[in-house]
This record gives structure tokens, C-alpha cells and sequence, in this order.
């Protein structure tokens, strides 16, 4: 009888790691996607799917243990969508990484031989992230729960703590659980789009202690919510925020529009590069703070700005890159489709004295040419620092017409850097310098990269 069917069991030898994170075996010349696996794994596998080609497995025995294998930090990590990786050593995650992006770059990107540098490791594997989105739901019994959705679906794994979360949002996640059910404040059921509460988000600031509570509610109406707003506060003395934000639609978008702050100010302040940020709910800020840190260290190293320059950071959000650039450069404008992170960025280029900085608000496809047009300098560089999807083809068009002297390109997808690379390379003669791969989610198989181009 043939094996090859779903259903059927199969013994695999893990050799690899997918871009997605699953464990990746051979059986008679079909490529294995087994999640849960680790490379030098030897394991037995139910088929879920068989195609001609490829097939995907769920393990039911491990036979022999890889040496990389370790046990998890996480009581819940093989149930979690959060992090895919905690079973595998963090040595080997970094060499997972670091392949991760030299394939992309080659099998993509049509580079060869690029020079991707050693990759920056975490100094801190667990206990990073600064910020932390929970879904919230309730068990059958009643119970709110707040946590991570398993791998592939809307079941929702309910948390107490996060171990790679900053340790000081813990007792938060814990205690506002608690607090919810005692309110009788109703949980959002997405399927009867019945129910207020949809999400709780926490942020920390790494090195102010800073810390910011909201409820993504589908309206604003929480009974006594000022009251508990208060108790939170008195609770929690880094707390110095708590805020509702307005999300009714039918959507899986985390956040509405609107923000109501309920006690406090509706941001932290952190410090970031030695230059103060603030930082709100609902704007994006790299979850790493430590990490982002190195990254723009990398940055400044290869400019090597001379006070002379005139930079445009596309995608700039709060001014993470955009400030840091400015202190040593002539000039410098961000770009950025969020008309509240401009906002906050020209209060955050105001707290720091700033006044050689501009934001405009739009579509970056759209304004980037009209801000080339504006400067009265020639244009020097150009720092990219797009969504996971990489750049709107109008963008990198309006990029090859421009054609700054030099590129910095900052990506937390290899694939789609490689893809916009090879175009840059293509279509404007532009060469790779170096890549530098940082690992900004360790436990998890995403990998940060910054790419230099120059003419």
C-alpha cells in the first residue's frame, strides 16, 4: 500500500528549517514540512497533506532527539502561535537565521556570493519585547482569557506570563484577566460580532520602566472604567496610562481610529539612541529596542555621515531611524503613511531639539518623488524600512528615476528584500556592499536585515 496519502504515518530525518519556522525532511524525493521539529530531529509523522511534491506532517513520536533540541522556557510553547522556536537552541536558531537570509539573497535575489555578515545575536533571548497584544476570549466556563492564538487557527491559548515578553508586563497580563471578570465587562465574539473587549495591549519602556495599558473595545461605554482605570494606576506605579481604543468594525485589525484616554497620558516615553521617544498604543515601534539599537549603530557606521548629507527615510513611523540620521546629517525628511506617528514624530524631533528634520504624511509611493522634488540639495541617501510585504513597485520605480547615490534597506522578510534588491540591481545598475542580518525575535524564525546599495 502506498504511504504517500494523508493519513499515513512516515519516519523522517529533520535536516532543515523552512523560512516559515517548520522542521523539513525527505521522503522518497518529496520535500516534508513538520512544525514542532528541529534539525537532526529523527521523527515519526502523521500525513495532513500529500501532494505530488511536498507534503506536510504533525509528529506523533519523536525517535531521537536532536543535540540542538532544549526544552522550552514556555509551559504552553507547544501550543502557542507566539514562538515556533523555543525547543530549538539559540546557537542554531542564529545559523538558521543567518542561511535564511544568505538563500534569499541568493535564490531571489540572483546574487552571488553576497557578503551577508555574521548575524547579531539577542544578548537577551527571552524577556525582550517591549510591547505585547493579546486577544482576549473566555473559556467555557466562563473565564476571561488573554494569550497567543495556536499555529493556524483562532484558538486562543490562554497566558499568565510570556517569557519573552518584558518580565514587567507579566503581573499585568495576569492581574487585568482577573480584573475584567470582575467587572462583568462582556468579551467581543467575532463570529456573532457581539461583546465589547477585543484586545489588551501593553507596552514597556526598556529603559524608563514606563508602561501603557489599553483595551481594544468595540465601544466606550465600560462600566466604572475611570474607576478601575484609577486602581490600575495606584497598582502599578510604572503604569502612567491607561486608554480604551475604539474598534467596531468587522475586522481582524487590531486597532480603530480612535484612542479615548481614560487616566494618565495615552503614551510612554523611552529613551532610544540617547534621544527621547514617545510612544503610543497604536503606532509602530521595533519590538526590540536593544536590537534596533545595534542595527542603527551598523547604520551609522557604513554612512559615516559627515554633518554635509541630505537623507530621506521612507516608512519612517515615530522617527525611529529618522532622528538618529538627523543628528548627523544636514537635512533629513521622513516619509510616512500614518498621519498620527508624523504627528508623534514632530513632537518626538521637538523633544530633542531637532529643527533639521521634516515629516510628511501620505502614501510613501506618492510622495517620495514630490520630496526629492522639494530639497533644495541634491539627495544623497535613501533609508527604506517597509512592511513585511518590501516596497510598492511604485516605489522602487520612483527610486530607480531618482537615483540616490547610496540605498540603506532595513526588512523583517529576506524573500522580499531579496525580491526588491534584485530589482534595484536590475533595473538601476545598483551593487549590494553588505547585508547584515540582526535577530530582533529570537524564539521565533523572523530574522531583521539591514542591506547597503550603492550606485
Amino acid at each position: 500500500m502506498d504511504q504517500w496519502q494523508q493519513g499515513e504515518t512516515i519516519d523522517l530525518a529533520i535536516t532543515d528549517l523552512s523560512s516559515s519556522g517548520d522542521g523539513l525532511g525527505r521522503w522518497q524525493e518529496r520535500v516534508v514540512f513538520v512544525p514542532d521539529t528541529v534539525p537532526g530531529d529523527t521523527v515519526r509523522a502523521r500525513l495532513v497533506q500529500a501532494k505530488p511534491t511536498f507534503g506536510r506532517a504533525k509528529v506523533r513520536q519523536l525517535l531521537a532527539p536532536s543535540p540542538d533540541r532544549v526544552r522550552a522556557a514556555c509551559i504552553v510553547a507547544d501550543k502557542c502561535g507566539g514562538c515556533q522556536w523555543q525547543s530549538i537552541d539559540y546557537p542554531a536558531q542564529l545559523v538558521a537565521k543567518q542561511q535564511q537570509v544568505l538563500d534569499a539573497l541568493t535564490r531571489i535575489g540572483g546574487f552571488e556570493e553576497p557578503e551577508v555578515l555574521p548575524i547579531l545575536a539577542a544578548e537577551a533571548p527571552l524577556g525582550y519585547r517591549n510591547k505585547a497584544t493579546y486577544p482576549l476570549g473566555r473559556s467555557p466556563e466562563g473565564q476571561v482569557k488573554a494569550g497567543y492564538f495556536r499555529q493556524g487557527s483562532h484558538k486562543l491559548v490562554n497566558l499568565n506570563q510570556c517569557p519573552v515578553q518584558d518580565e514587567r508586563l507579566n503581573p499585568l497580563l495576569a492581574e487585568v484577566k482577573r480584573d475584567i471578570q470582575e467587572r462583568g465587562w462582556s468579551i467581543y465574539n467575532e463570529t456573532k460580532h457581539q461583546g465589547r473587549l477585543r484586545h489588551l495591549a501593553l507596552r514597556v519602556g526598556r529603559r524608563t520602566g514606563e508602561q501603557l495599558l489599553t483595551l481594544v473595545s468595540t465601544a466606550p461605554n465600560l462600566k466604572d472604567i475611570e474607576l478601575q482605570a484609577q486602581e490600575w494606576r495606584d497598582r502599578y506605579p510604572d503604569l502612567v496610562g491607561v486608554c480604551v481604543n475604539l474598534n467596531p468594525d468587522k475586522t481582524n485589525a487590531i486597532f480603530g481610529a480612535e484612542t479615548l484616554v481614560i487616566d494618565g497620558v495615552p503614551y510612554i516615553e523611552e529613551r532610544f539612541a540617547d534621544l527621547r521617544f514617545r510612544i503610543h498604543a497604536t503606532t509602530f515601534f521595533q519590538v526590540n529596542t536593544e536590537q534596533a539599537e545595534r542595527v542603527l549603530q551598523v547604520i551609522l557606521d557604513e554612512l559615516q555621515l559627515t554633518g554635509s548629507e541630505t537623507l530621506i527615510d521612507a516608512y519612517c513611523g515615530v522617527g525611529t531611524l529618522t532622528l538618529p540620521l538627523a543628528q548627523k546629517a544636514k537635512r533629513v525628511m521622513g516619509l510616512e503613511v500614518q498621519p498620527e506617528a508624523v504627528a508623534q514624530a514632530l513632537i518626538n524631533a521637538g523633544l530633542n531639539g531637532l529643527d533639521n528634520v521634516e515629516f510628511q504624511a501620505g502614501d510613501v509611493a506618492e510622495r517620495l518623488s514630490l520630496a526629492a522634488a522639494s530639497l533644495s540639495d541634491p539627495l544623497d541617501v535613501v533609508v527604506l524600512d517597509p512592511p513585511r510585504k518590501g516596497c510598492d513597485r511604485f516605489v522602487l520605480d520612483t527610486l530607480l528615476e531618482l537615483h540616490p547615490p547610496r540605498i540603506v534597506y532595513m526588512s523583517c522578510d529576506p524573500a522580499t528584500l531579496a525580491r526588491d534588491l534584485k530589482i534595484l540591481r536590475e533595473e538601476g545598475g545598483y551593487r549590494l556592499t553588505k547585508a547584515q542580518p540582526a535577530d530582533f525575535f529570537p524564539q521565533t524564525p523572523h530574522v531583521e536585515c539591514v542591506a547597503f546599495l550603492v550606485a
